[in-house]
């Protein structure tokens, strides 16, 4: 099988999935060489007779992966992969913003979980010593306050748990992304490579 030589210039890109072969398809890019995220929280799941605490992707259908846009062939072949998400026949990077704030949420230790994508709300800035910087979306669910930090691309969000105390205001009510002349992003067909 041949390596994959992946730079640090190259962008990251959201892969649609397989159902359920999230995990499956990482591993086998990572196989080719190729630089993975496949973000995971934690949930409690009743069984027929017992909980049990199952690890699920935060983004269901999608794995991230960074590699040479120009040379997508290998990623398309992949088992599991079903295209590149993109608008029209253009794959769209995701942001290096969006992809960072994923890693630091996940690092931070911070219970996570997937969160409907926000289109309007106050965009609110973090100040903790494991999220410092982070930007997001606060909203109230529960009687308890929380962070929304999305993937624009994918109009998925995940949210964290988070003390008033330790968020400042950034600025305006957020917009909503461009959309391509139907309303909606698509997804690249595998023969466009």
């Amino acid at each position: 099988m041949n390596q994959i030589t992946v730079g640090n210039d190259y962008r990251w890109f959201a892969l649609q999935t397989r159902s359920r072969w999230e995990a499956t398809t990482a591993g086998l890019l990572q196989g080719k060489g190729l630089e993975t995220l496949l973000p995971t929280y934690t949930a409690k799941r009743k069984w027929s007779d017992r909980y049990k605490v199952v690890e699920l992707p935060l983004f269901p259908g999608y794995v991230f992966c960074r590699f040479d846009v120009h040379d997508r062939f290998p990623v398309l072949v992949t088992p599991g992969v079903i295209a590149v998400v993109g608008q029209g026949k253009t794959p769209i990077a995701v942001e290096d913003a969006e992809i960072l704030s994923i890693q630091a949420a996940i690092r931070s230790g911070i219970h996570i979980e997937p969160w409907p994508y926000v289109e309007i709300g106050e965009r609110v800035r973090i100040k903790d010593d494991a999220l410092e910087g982070m930007e997001g979306i606060l909203t109230n669910f529960k009687g308890s306050h929380r962070v929304v930090i999305s993937v624009t691309l994918l109009r998925r969000s995940v949210a964290l748990e988070i003390d008033l105390a330790r968020i400042s205001p950034v600025g305006s009510p957020r917009r909503s992304p461009a959309k391509n002349a139907t309303g909606s992003f698509s997804v690249l067909e595998p023969a466009s490579a």
